[in-house]
């Protein structure tokens, strides 16, 4: 006999509650695991195709480890060092693009910068914040960042627990459908293979439109000459899973820094603002129909509302986990819609029989 539903929110609440108690206090120990977790999760299909294939577990997780490594060492190597110097660089030249603004608007609207105007001196003020507060930041984001993400933690403890939990990841999955509450199983199980679908759409498949946008933004800006360009696609491409917000920086962005460094020369503008007017076709007509699908199930608004959400709560690790939250939340929520639309309290008490 099931127990009463009272009795079962009681214990499902203060599970909830346990749950965000431990992320509250653990969330920097946590970390390595949230992060192993999620990378796991995300090669998981990939090692699946290798047995497919034929190989076993614990060798498709070897080459998946292999290339993985060759990846990171890649990227520390040659893309981070440049991203950094183009981002300290872009910084430094700020208050010299706000200057060429200045002038550039005084040719043309001398009425709008006259000495002492307020978009002059707001022009001027930002300039100076954006010089004498990026470079801060930027140092700032770093030491956290090593401070937050030792040595240890990158180098070490994150692929050893991305190794380990992507080989067992199917006896993990097993051992804790077999733990699930027998009178709900089915339901739990139905949930959990939607919110996997939800995030499969969104992480898996988002996540790679992101990588593929944002490199042919960086590695295309950069063909064209464009001062900045890694950085830009950098953004881009970060930005890509809000539609179509990333283009509409990114290009923003570009255009404007192309304006100043090929002044008169429009075929070069023209240019820049091609490389997005194209990736904005290719994703909406190949990357995303292919990759992500016609139904992700999270709103950009609502996406946007869990990361600042978990991200201020309880900081990186709540931003991290905030995406898998929210698409729980979401199935939920519609499962609850589905619910109280065929419940009494929607639908009303059943109209009574017709006399004969």
């Amino acid at each position: 006999m099931a127990l009463p539903v009272r009795q079962q929110a009681t214990y499902w609440t203060i599970a909830a509650a346990v749950f965000l108690a431990v992320l509250w206090f653990l969330g920097d120990v946590l970390l390595p695991f949230v992060l192993g977790g999620a990378i796991a999760y995300c090669l998981d299909p990939i090692a699946d195709r290798l047995q497919r294939l034929g190989l076993s577990r614990i060798a498709s997780t070897v080459v998946i480890t292999i290339f993985a490594i060759l990846i990171f060492v890649i990227m520390a190597l040659l893309v981070v060092p440049t991203l950094v110097r183009q981002t300290a660089d872009l910084i430094e030249i700020a208050p010299t693009l706000f200057q060429n603004v200045q002038a550039f608007l005084v040719e043309r609207f001398p009425q709008l910068l006259d000495e002492g105007s307020t978009l002059r001196q707001s022009l001027s003020d930002l300039a100076e914040t954006i010089r004498s507060r990026g470079g801060d930041l930027v140092n700032q984001l770093l030491t956290g960042a090593l401070s937050f993400l030792n040595v240890l933690v990158l180098v070490v403890l994150v692929p050893v627990v991305t190794f380990y939990l992507l080989l067992d990841w199917d006896n993990m999955v097993e051992r804790i459908d077999g733990l699930l509450p027998r009178d709900h199983a089915p339901t739990i199980r139905k949930l959990a293979s939607q919110i996997d679908a939800t995030l499969a759409s969104f992480i898996r498949g988002q996540g790679t439109v992101c990588v593929i946008l944002g490199t042919y933004y960086a590695v295309g800006l950069m063909l064209l000459g464009l001062q900045f360009g890694l950085v830009v696609g950098f953004v881009a491409g970060l930005i890509t899973f809000i539609p179509y917000v990333g283009a509409l920086v990114g290009g923003a962005l570009a255009v404007g820094l192309a304006l100043f460094q090929f002044w008169g020369d429009w075929i070069w503008i023209a240019a820049v603002a091609g490389v997005f007017m194209v990736g904005q076709f290719i994703e909406g007509n190949i990357l995303t129909p292919n990759l992500v699908g016609s139904s992700v199930g999270l709103h950009p608004v609502w996406l946007i509302f869990a990361l600042s959400v978990f991200g201020a709560l309880f900081g990186f690790v709540g931003m991290l986990v905030a995406v898998p939250v929210a698409a729980a939340f979401g199935v939920i929520a519609r499962f609850g819609i589905e619910q109280y639309k065929s419940s009494k309290l929607y639908r009303g008490l059943e109209p009574p029989p017709e006399d004969d």
